[in-house]
């Protein structure tokens, strides 16, 4: 038996542990750069955005005149598409996790549509935006219309939610399956009432995840067309919109500086906003686990 060589030992572990430390360091740095950043960040919209920010900048349509300007119209826009993009998204993003995963066959061909499918989950979102373009604005002649961009936008959440809810079935026990189907219930009675309700937690906490990506962003509906100056609500889905980041974008590009501070105020909301989401999927989250 070969006797243990107790310097080279500790030569060994003196040369990890110093790799480890500065592996450490490294990453604690690298994190206190990425706290700073986003407190600079934060700091730079509260400091110009709260002075600007009140009822009347809520509840005022987009102006001219920064003294006037405000976001109901780019805020109810928002909500418009997005009652749009939710339940498409969700119905057609869970009916195929559920397909994927308990009805197709595990075939070469499953395969190559679920790489595809995470594949597109990270496609830039302006291709998506020619996709709608070509397909819902031209080809269904739907123009720039709320009915467009909330396809659109569900077009580009849609493969997160399939690849999220996937993810939450494959979490469901196998015995908690097959405990149902020896008491006589069928494989649709089975998905119902057992696999569905113990999937939902992280099925909801992907759609809502997913749905506040698609509240932040602006390249896919300049796309389509969406005015970026609007001075009414949408009345149904057919009627033109628009939405938060490009009323923001719409003021950060102008010279003034006052409209620089008016989308800093709009930033605030938008963050708000999504805080919001994020919380509710957290807390649905933390409730369904505890009930499942």
């Amino acid at each position: 038996m070969a006797l243990i060589n107790k310097e080279s030992v500790k030569k060994r572990m003196g040369t990890r542990l110093a790799a480890n430390g500065l592996a450490k360091f490294l990453f604690i740095l690298a994190t206190c750069f990425s706290l700073l950043v986003l407190g600079v960040l934060i700091y730079r919209i509260l400091s110009e955005g709260l002075p600007y920010l009140s009822l009347d900048f809520i509840t005022n349509f987009a102006s001219r005149m920064p003294e006037r300007a405000g976001i109901w119209a780019a805020l109810l826009g928002t909500i418009w598409v997005m009652a749009v993009t939710a339940p498409v998204s969700f119905i057609l993003g869970v009916g195929t996790a559920i397909y994927l995963e308990e009805y197709a066959k595990k075939n070469a061909f499953t395969k190559f549509v679920q790489i595809n499918i995470s594949n597109l989950a990270g496609v830039p979102s302006i291709v998506f935006g020619l996709l709608g373009l070509t397909i819902f604005v031209r080809l269904l002649g739907l123009g720039s219309s709320v009915l467009a961009g909330g396809l659109t936008m569900s077009l580009l959440i849609l493969p997160v939610i399939v690849v999220a809810s996937q993810e939450a079935i494959r979490t469901v026990p196998r015995e908690i399956r097959e405990a149902s189907f020896g008491m006589g219930a069928t494989k649709w009675q089975t998905i119902r009432r057992i696999v569905f309700p113990a999937a939902l937690p992280g099925i909801l906490t992907g759609t809502i995840l997913a749905l506040s990506r698609a509240v932040g962003e602006t390249a896919p509906l300049l796309v389509l067309g969406a005015l970026a100056y609007v001075a009414f609500v949408p009345e149904n889905i057919f009627s033109q919109f628009t939405v938060l980041p490009i009323q923001l974008y719409n003021w950060t590009s102008r010279p003034q500086e006052e409209f620089h501070m008016i989308a800093a105020s709009g930033i605030i909301i938008l963050l708000i906003i999504l805080l919001i989401m994020n919380s509710i999927a957290v807390l649905i989250r933390n409730k369904f686990h505890k009930r499942f």
